[in-house]
């Protein structure tokens, strides 16, 4: 049986598309940072919560982190709320 190949789309224009797109969001929240303090234990929750809390930089009681506000940022935020304490800080 004979197969048709599909035509290769250029990867080039591809990639600085989204090079360009990246840039674009870096720049929008490079000046707002968010400041994340862990509040309740980590003892007895899920292994993928406890693997975001070590991603957000908190791995016990008291410690601060600040982070940039990004939305992969804010998309960890949001699954550990009942853990943490947020505030903003920056522009």
């Amino acid at each position: 049986m004979a197969t048709a190949k599909k035509a290769a789309k250029p990867a080039k224009k591809a990639a600085a598309k989204k090079a360009v797109a990246v840039k674009a969001t870096r720049k929008a929240h490079s000046g707002a940072t968010v400041v994340v303090r862990q509040v309740r234990s980590q003892i007895g929750i899920m292994p993928k919560t406890k693997a975001t809390m070590r991603a957000l930089g908190l791995r016990k009681i008291g410690d601060v982190n600040t982070l940039p506000d990004r939305p992969e940022i804010r998309g960890m935020i949001a699954r550990v709320p009942h853990l943490i304490e947020v505030s903003k800080k920056g522009a």
